[in-house]
């Protein structure tokens, strides 16, 4: 089998630094995995790896989306497969980097998820309810979901609850069988780290004019709902509410990548052994 390099991990552990790395060691080509990074014009507020910061790595997966328009986990599969087997086409390696847990399982875990049409009358039945209290009905109804999404982005939730409730309560998403061999490689560090790392992400993000990003995006017609949509950072953002909400946000998406027992971890300072594992791993 092929083999497809995976890099995840939670939010400001260097993820992309990594990838460009392995990238330019092992003739590689990154498939970005974020929900977010897809959306042209939201460069700031998710980080998006710079045309600097790509180091003439090719980056696919980024800024294919406008952001009126909705994108789906099921078109994200179908995009990144087609990535991949253009990329090993090409004799190079793909490498798959991201923080969006349910992007990630969409591809390795060989998953298909149906298109759920919008519920119009349940969606006005839950707008008139608070976070908490959607999140409690989401966690009722799909407890792996619940462990990965912003627990106040109203807008988030329920979409989340319309599709657990589509599907049924225990949702039933189809598997095929998986094409690759995927070797994925986990990033982690101390809480005292990667607070560190949030605090001085935000900071910047600040510093770099994410509060004029917000309002290019009000001059291109994105309504303030639609900003909820794109997650805490474009939703009447303050420094100090960002940095308790990404920390929040990256706790749920460790807890969602824990229960994965094919994830190898390392500390992102552990290049040399992570690049002798990934040596081994695609040569092996």
């Amino acid at each position: 089998m092929k083999k497809v390099i995976v890099i995840l991990g939670q939010t400001a552990t260097g993820k992309s630094s990594l990838a460009v790395k392995i990238a330019k060691k092992f003739n590689g080509e990154i498939i970005s995995a974020d929900s977010r990074q897809v959306y042209k014009h939201l460069n700031i507020g998710t980080g998006k790896v710079t045309k600097r910061e790509m180091r003439g790595i090719f980056h696919h997966l980024i800024d294919i989306v406008h952001p009126k328009d909705k994108f789906t986990v099921a078109q994200y599969k179908t995009l990144a497969e087609n990535k991949v087997r253009e990329i090993i086409a090409r004799d190079k390696l793909p490498i798959i980097c991201g923080g969006t847990g349910f992007y990630i399982d969409a591809i390795t875990k060989g998953l298909i998820y149906p298109e759920v049409p919008p519920n119009n009358k349940l969606r006005k039945i839950l707008e008139d309810k608070s976070a908490p209290e959607l999140f409690k009905i989401l966690q009722k109804l799909d407890k792996d979901r619940a462990k990965n999404i912003d627990i106040h982005n109203k807008v988030r939730l329920i979409r989340a609850i319309e599709i657990a409730k589509f599907l049924g309560k225990v949702p039933k998403i189809k598997r095929i069988k998986i094409k690759y061999k995927f070797i994925q490689i986990g990033l982690k560090m101390t809480e005292i780290e990667l607070k560190k790392n949030i605090n001085k992400r935000v900071d910047i993000m600040f510093k770099a004019g994410l509060l004029k990003e917000i309002k290019k995006l009000k001059k291109l017609g994105i309504t303030d709902k639609r900003l909820q949509e794109f997650g805490f950072e474009y939703n009447n953002p303050t420094k100090e509410s960002v940095k308790l909400k990404t920390l929040q946000y990256a706790k749920r998406q460790n807890t969602y990548f824990k229960r994965d027992k094919d994830i190898k971890y390392f500390n992102p300072k552990e290049y040399k052994t992570i690049e002798t594992y990934v040596s081994r791993a695609i040569n092996g």
